[in-house]
């Protein structure tokens, strides 16, 4: 089966792009995906972390590493965000 993933922050510059077409086994959960991929960008210097804290959506809903994907389900791919503006003491 093909899913669709959609990329954002960090995993968009490591995979080079903002969508990716995937074929997977019928069955697969978003952890095989999330374990496929991280295969394929093993020889980057990413951390295991950021794989392992992602938030996940498919089809534009919050998802668990053990949701089955179907044919033609889109998976967004959310990195942890971190950063900002530090809070500026008042005078």
């Amino acid at each position: 089966m093909q899913v669709k993933i959609l990329a954002f922050g960090v995993l968009k510059d490591l995979l080079g792009t903002a969508t990716v077409q995937l074929q997977l086994a019928q069955g697969a959960t978003v952890a095989d995906l999330l374990r496929i991929l991280e295969q394929q960008t093993s020889n980057l210097s990413m951390q295991t972390h950021v794989w392992q804290s992602l938030a996940v959506a498919v089809n534009r809903e919050y998802s668990s590493a053990s949701a089955v994907l179907r044919e033609g389900d889109e998976v967004a791919l959310l990195p942890p965000v971190s950063g900002g503006l530090g809070r500026r003491d008042a005078r």
